[in-house]
């Protein structure tokens, strides 16, 4: 299986499957000398990992992460630095059920990529969906980790935040947006008074052996101008394409993407005034009026909040009967049993921040590769 490799100077290869002794990757591309610790990296495997509330799914996977490579400490130093080299992550799986698998192991999942895998492949491991399964972005996570680590080193005050800000039907209300809200309840939503009513909507939904599907946004801030290129290496272009290779993701749009095409010029136009203090030799920094673009003209950063959204789709694994083929081609029914999550939208809200950041990572390396 080819094409598990993601970035340029910054890369990730992830392995692993979901019901296999374990997953992990390998960050090829980071600089020395930037600290690193396993604790850095489990704070963000932390929010994402299952079994924390009763609207994701119940597997009980600690996700406790090993640096195997490319670290080094002695007693001369204070912390633990990145070497330059390889840097393998593993995470052991530790609760897979793969009985809770039997009864659909001939049989494809209708909306599940069950069916493809086996017309590309030849074979498939439906044992919770083996590589196609969500359980794969758990090292997108750790990796995302290490990136914010470079970006970190590289800039001031970058912040890359997500949250859920729509879920089935049910949308927030902007105006009460509140990003230290996103930490108080299991939604990662920043409204805190349509927390209620989503829990609501999704005990429903649970109940049922249903799912439903969200939108996720991700924002980040302190961003430079100037990250990305034209034409075939646009910063936009390649975070829409770290939003779509997560799973279940059906849409992405940059700033305010759809809603761009039923305005004017007018309106859609992200005015200038001259902005306070000196640039060398750049002049001014420019004050947006606004932020229509989302942060990316042209392919390169503005300086503004790059802001990203995608829609998740309701995730294929639910007990209501569904009409189906099994691989000899009969029609047949399926109900998929185990632990799934009825919203796959809400854990997907850590794996968006950590594409963004494995994005930014890489082109600010070349950026800086570039243009010194």
């Amino acid at each position: 299986m080819s094409h598990n490799t993601f970035g340029h100077l910054f890369r990730v290869t992830t392995f692993g499957e979901s019901h296999g002794p374990a997953l992990g990757c390998v960050v090829d591309g980071c600089p020395p000398g930037i600290p690193l610790t396993e604790a850095d990296i489990q704070a963000e495997l932390d929010r994402r990992r299952p079994g924390q509330s009763k609207f994701v799914s119940q597997r009980k996977e600690p996700d406790r992460v090993r640096i195997l490579s490319g670290v080094f400490q002695d007693e001369r130093m204070k912390q633990q630095v990145t070497t330059g080299t390889p840097i393998a992550l593993l995470i052991e799986n530790v609760d897979a059920r793969s009985k809770d698998y039997d009864d659909i192991r001939d049989k494809f999942r209708p909306g599940h990529a069950d069916y493809t895998y086996w017309a590309k492949y030849g074979v498939r491991d439906y044992r919770g969906s083996g590589r196609q399964s969500a359980r794969e972005t758990a090292a997108r996570v750790a990796a995302g980790a290490v990136a914010r680590k470079v970006l970190a080193s590289l800039y001031r005050g970058v912040k890359i935040r997500g949250a859920l800000v729509q879920m089935g039907l049910r949308t927030i209300d902007r105006k009460r947006w509140d990003w230290d809200e996103t930490a108080n309840n299991p939604f990662f939503c920043p409204d805190a008074k349509s927390v209620a009513s989503w829990t609501e909507y999704l005990e429903g939904v649970r109940k049922q052996g249903s799912s439903c599907g969200a939108v996720v946004e991700v924002v980040a801030e302190g961003v430079p101008a100037g990250l990305g290129a034209p034409v075939y290496a646009k910063l936009d272009a390649d975070i829409a394409s770290a939003m779509m290779g997560i799973n279940a993701v059906k849409g992405v749009e940059i700033g305010d993407g759809f809603v761009t095409a039923a305005m004017s010029g007018e309106q859609n136009a992200d005015e200038m005034r001259a902005g306070r203090g000196p640039r060398a030799g750049r002049g001014k920094k420019p004050r947006f009026l606004s932020n229509h673009a989302g942060g990316i003209l042209g392919g390169i950063s503005t300086g503004q909040p790059i802001v990203v959204r995608f829609a998740v789709k309701p995730t294929s694994s639910i007990l209501t009967p569904r009409k189906t083929i099994d691989v000899d081609g009969n029609e047949t029914e399926i109900v998929t049993k185990g632990r799934h999550d009825p919203c796959v939208g809400i854990r997907a809200v850590p794996i968006g921040e950590a594409m963004m950041a494995l994005v930014l990572a890489d082109h600010a390396l070349r950026h800086r590769g570039q243009m010194g």
